[in-house]
């Protein structure tokens, strides 16, 4: 069976905290069941939970334990909709589908760097013409990521060097001991020269216990295992 949730402390046993779930469960702090546009959902089996979603717009999120079943998730998601669904290679939806690496860092290490500085609460307007989300709505993104920073489920970062931004990177999920790393990105005459891995040390230095990143497949893999992150499996995006 799957039932809409409607108060937040029903997920309060999902225990899971895998990318997928560290994903919902931010959201899920951020706005709470009380929008049209953020609802969340749980398959029951046995009275056990065995499957999260949430879905933001049309953006859904899937989040997996061991003995779920796909075809009702199949079936659900036919009838309701989506634009996109991000879940572990392991769901068979039978769409078409982008896939890359999850990876995740537990290891804590020192971040030095001279002429450059961070910025903690940078223009968000300055940040998104930097990452170039130039097919996205800036309203809409702008609306997003503040509300959930002033939630404390989002923070967003910038290295400088006289007041222009050279690196970003973005905690667009956090939820107590786990949060996603995105939005990572160097000017490209400064990359090479140390201030990307920079970044993403002093950012992890500035949360608690395990980072995740979603990598593109053939991206990046080395740049990130000599930050301290492993490879813990695949994500998959349908749309």
């Amino acid at each position: 069976m799957i039932e809409k949730i409607d108060n937040p402390e029903i997920l309060l046993e999902w225990d899971l905290r895998d990318i997928y779930s560290v994903r919902i469960l931010a959201l899920l702090k951020s706005y709470g069941c009380k929008y049209h546009f953020c609802s969340f959902y749980r398959q029951v089996i046995d009275g056990k939970t065995t499957a999260v979603l949430s879905k933001l717009d049309k953006d859904v999120t899937l989040a997996l334990k061991e003995g779920f079943d796909a075809e009702e998730l199949i079936h659900f998601l036919c009838v309701t909709g989506y634009d996109s669904l991000l879940c572990d290679e392991c769901f068979e939806l039978g769409a078409d589908y982008t896939e890359g690496f999850v990876m995740k860092c537990n290891t804590k290490r020192d971040a030095i760097i001279q002429g450059a500085y961070v910025d903690e609460y940078p223009k968000l307007m300055d940040l998104f013409n930097f990452v170039d989300y130039s097919s996205g709505d800036f309203k809409a993104w702008y609306v997003d990521l503040s509300h959930r920073v002033r939630h404390k489920t989002a923070k967003a970062y910038t290295l400088n060097i006289d007041d222009e931004i050279i690196s970003s990177g973005i905690l667009s999920s956090i939820i107590k001991d786990y949060s996603i790393l995105t939005a990572v990105r160097t000017k490209e005459e400064f990359r090479g020269m140390g201030y990307g891995s920079f970044l993403i040390k002093y950012i992890y230095s500035d949360v608690n216990g395990t980072v995740y990143i979603m990598r593109d497949r053939d991206l990046n893999e080395s740049f990130y295992l000599n930050l301290g992150f492993e490879n813990i499996g695949k994500w998959r995006m349908y749309k």
